[in-house]
């Protein structure tokens, strides 16, 4: 039922949309009581409810570091780890950069809902098939699919500030530098910004995902009126 009051409000948003769809739409949704407005707002708000849940749980201290979402060193980074273990600073570096970036995505956490939200609330509707079709995660893939590059940019340089924070990036480079000059090694890439920003969006974005499913299928997770409404039209199908 989803695909049916979603088809609606893609029909009176398209321009290209002439009124006989319309009618169909309307008498497919039986009198369409559900507005084109609260449909839209529906939607967003469970993508609001989601990014703010995955945001709180993430933020927290271990909400990375330890849970599903741990962010884990990258190949290169392990290879740089097991070849200082013998050196004296560095004994523990895969432990000890891997608390470190995780509890600098902890923190970038708690700073990221508002710029997620603020983009939900400029998403539009014009790949409106692609969300239409979709499995219970649709609204999630097409939010991360239209918005992760802009997010990336905003989130980048919160994830660097965090970082910082915890004196994660000087570590790392310490380490590196003192990788680097091994001889015959393979030289290692000292910034893991890139890296950690990345995967730090990709736990958040998977929050949200199971945020969504459950509320499409769990009543109870449906915490406001609006949501109610909108998505006990689903639960008739």
């Amino acid at each position: 039922m989803i695909k049916k009051f979603l088809l609606f409000l893609f029909c009176f948003q398209l321009v290209s949309c002439d009124p006989a769809a319309l009618q169909r739409s309307l008498e497919t949704l039986g009198a369409g009581e559900l507005s084109s407005a609260e449909v839209s707002s529906g939607l967003k708000q469970a993508l609001e409810i989601g990014i703010g849940k995955g945001s709180e749980t993430l933020s927290k201290r271990d909400g990375y570091y330890k849970s599903a979402y741990k962010i884990l060193l990258p190949p290169e980074a392990r290879k740089v780890a097991d070849k200082l273990r013998n050196v004296p600073g560095f004994t523990n570096l895969e432990e000890v950069i891997l608390e470190k970036i995780n509890r600098g995505a902890e923190d970038a956490a708690r700073k990221a809902k508002p710029i997620f939200v603020n983009s939900i609330r400029q998403m539009t509707f014009a790949d409106a098939m692609d969300i239409l079709m979709g499995a219970d995660n649709s609204a999630t893939t097409y939010l991360n699919r239209t918005t992760s590059d802009t997010l990336y940019q905003e989130f980048n340089p919160v994830i660097v500030q965090s970082l910082d924070k915890f004196d994660a990036r000087k570590y790392w480079q310490d380490a590196v530098n003192v990788y680097n000059k091994i001889p015959f090694v393979e030289k290692a890439n000292p910034d893991l910004d890139d890296y950690v920003t990345q995967q730090a969006l990709n736990g958040l974005f998977s929050m949200v995902e199971v945020e969504e499913k459950n509320i499409r299928t769990n009543i109870a997770a449906r915490t406001t009126d609006l949501l109610k409404k909108v998505f006990a039209k689903q639960d008739k199908k």
